[in-house]
C-alpha cells in the first residue's frame, strides 16, 4: 500500500475517533433489544472438529463491581466450557492508564483465569494511552503484548491482529504492516481487535475515516470477524461485505445502544462474548452477569 502525504496527514488528525457521528439518527432508535434469548450456560463436549474456544472483553479496567461481575461469568463459563485465550480490546486500566494500578484492575478480578494458565492478549483503549503513551501496558508481561503496540499471533487455523487504533498511533508504519501480513497470512480464519469502532450504534457511532481505511483491506484480505470496545456495550453486527462487527466493551460499565439496519444484535448489558472457531464457522455467543446467553450466532466461512 503507498501511503501519500497527504494521505497520512488525514489520518493524523482523527481525534474524538467517530464521536458524533449518526448521533441524530440513533436519537429515534430503541435502546434495547426485546427478544433475549434466557439460555443457561451448559457444559458442552468439545466437538471433535473445534479448532479453537476463545473469549473477548473490553473497556475492563474499573476494579469495581461490574468488572467482577463479568469476571464472575467469564469464570463460570470457563468452568463449563475451558478456554485459554481472552482477547482483552482495550481500556484496561481506567481512568489513566498508570500501570500500578494493574493488580486492582486486572490480577486480581481475573485471579482464577490467570491461575489456569489463559492467556490475555491485550491491545491499547485511549484511557490507556494517557500515562507515558501506554508504554508500561505494552511492556507489562501480563498483556502478552511483547513491547510491540500492533502485532500477530496464531492460534491453529486462526490468525490474529492486533491493532493500536488511537488517534496519535504510528499510522502510516502500521497500516503497511498490517496490509504486509495479511497479504502473507495462509490461516482459515482471521480476526483483527483494536479498542474503536468501525460500526456502532452507540455513543460514538461509526467512524467514516476507518470505514474508508479498513473495509477495504478487510475485503481484498478475507477477514471475517473485528472485535473492539470503546463503546460501553454489546453489538454484533450482520456480516458486512464478509466481516462482521462485534463490540464487547461491557466488561465493566455500560452505556445505552440503538439500533442499525445492519445490527443482528445489540444491548447495554453487562457482558462478555464467547467463540467457538470450526472449519466452516464461528459460533458467536454473549453471556451476561446471570451467566446467560442472551444472543448467539454464526460467522459462516466464506
Amino acid at each position: 500500500m503507498t501511503w501519500k502525504r497527504r494521505q497520512f496527514l488525514f489520518l493524523a488528525s482523527i481525534s474524538a475517533l467517530g464521536t458524533g457521528f449518526l448521533t441524530r439518527t440513533l436519537a429515534h432508535q430503541s435502546t434495547q433489544n426485546t427478544n433475549i434469548s434466557d439460555l443457561a450456560i451448559a457444559a458442552n463436549p468439545a466437538k471433535k472438529d473445534l479448532l479453537l474456544r476463545f473469549v473477548s472483553v473490553a473497556d475492563t479496567g474499573t476494579g469495581a463491581k461490574g468488572q467482577y461481575a463479568v469476571a464472575g461469568a467469564m469464570n463460570f463459563y470457563h468452568q463449563q466450557n475451558p478456554y485459554d485465550l481472552v482477547v482483552l480490546a482495550g481500556d484496561n486500566i481506567y481512568n489513566n492508564g498508570e500501570i500500578e494500578k494493574v493488580n486492582a484492575v486486572f490480577e486480581r478480578p481475573y485471579k482464577y483465569l490467570l491461575k489456569q494458565g489463559v492467556k490475555f492478549q491485550a491491545c491499547l483503549g485511549n484511557h490507556d494511552i494517557r500515562t507515558a503513551n501506554g508504554n508500561p501496558q505494552v511492556q507489562y508481561a501480563g498483556f502478552n503484548m511483547n513491547g510491540r503496540r500492533y502485532y500477530t499471533f496464531r492460534r491453529d487455523q486462526v490468525q490474529f491482529f492486533a491493532l493500536d487504533t488511537n488517534s496519535n498511533a504510528d499510522w502510516e508504519n502500521q497500516l503497511i504492516w498490517f496490509e504486509k501480513e495479511l497479504s502473507r497470512s495462509n490461516a482459515d480464519w482471521k480476526v483483527v481487535f483494536g479498542h474503536h469502532p468501525i460500526y456502532s450504534s452507540g455513543h460514538y457511532g461509526n467512524n467514516p475515516d476507518f470505514i474508508k481505511i479498513f473495509t477495504p483491506l478487510f475485503q481484498k484480505y478475507n477477514v471475517q470477524l473485528y472485535i473492539n470496545g470503546h463503546e460501553h456495550s454489546y453489538e454484533r453486527t450482520r456480516a458486512i461485505n464478509g466481516t462482521t462487527y462485534l463490540i464487547c466493551g461491557a466488561g465493566a460499565g455500560n452505556r445505552p445502544v440503538g439500533r442499525s439496519e445492519w445490527t443482528e444484535y445489540s444491548t447495554s448489558n453487562l457482558s462478555f462474548a464467547t467463540y467457538e472457531v470450526y472449519p466452516d464457522r464461528i459460533e458467536v455467543k454473549a453471556i451476561g452477569t446471570d451467566k446467560r446467553i442472551f444472543d448467539q450466532g454464526i460467522i459462516k466461512k466464506i
